[in-house]
């Protein structure tokens, strides 16, 4: 199991999906505010989000809160501004995947607070090419694409089956 924290989450749409990866591998969601949508009963039997209520989530109203709350032992931020991939950083269960918003990432408080608190190892990215007009990955495949490295890193602590 592993925990997947997005920060200050812009789209309900991506959150909807990376709640969707997140039940299905047995982790727990962590949501850290502000976030720009609504995920009141109302909303989410509206967005029909049919699993949402056997999924884990969590709320922090800040990031401070979150570290206080949820006490994370390990913790790998997915950032631009990273030098090293998933596949070099050894990912065990019950790691704490965190994720900035989607136009902003996370604030350079979160990314100094983390490579003090965690290292700098503790900072990834998805490798992707670079230039003026290539776009960046859409933030529920980068969590997807992140979670299952550690899934496969750990396949056979998640009693997961491949039919």
């Amino acid at each position: 199991m592993f925990h997947v924290v997005l920060h200050a989450p812009e789209i309900p749409n991506n959150t909807g999906n990376i709640g969707r990866t997140v039940a299905v591998t047995g982790g727990v969601l962590h949501l850290i505010h502000p976030l720009g949508f609504e995920i009141d009963e109302k909303a989410v039997r509206r967005a029909g989000l049919d699993y949402w209520g056997r999924l884990d989530v969590r709320e922090y109203a800040d990031f401070e809160t979150y570290l206080h709350k949820a006490n994370p032992q390990r913790l790998f931020l997915f950032t631009a501004k990273a030098g090293a991939t998933p596949w070099q950083a050894q990912m065990q269960t019950g790691d704490h995947l965190l994720f900035g918003g989607e136009s902003q990432g996370v604030p350079d408080s979160v990314l100094e607070t983390v490579k003090s608190r965690f290292g700098p190892e503790a900072l990834l990215k998805l490798p992707m090419l670079d230039g003026p007009r290539r776009p960046s990955l859409n933030l529920g495949s980068t969590v997807c694409a992140a979670l299952y490295e550690g899934v496969r890193q750990n396949f056979d602590q998640f009693g997961m089956t491949l039919e």
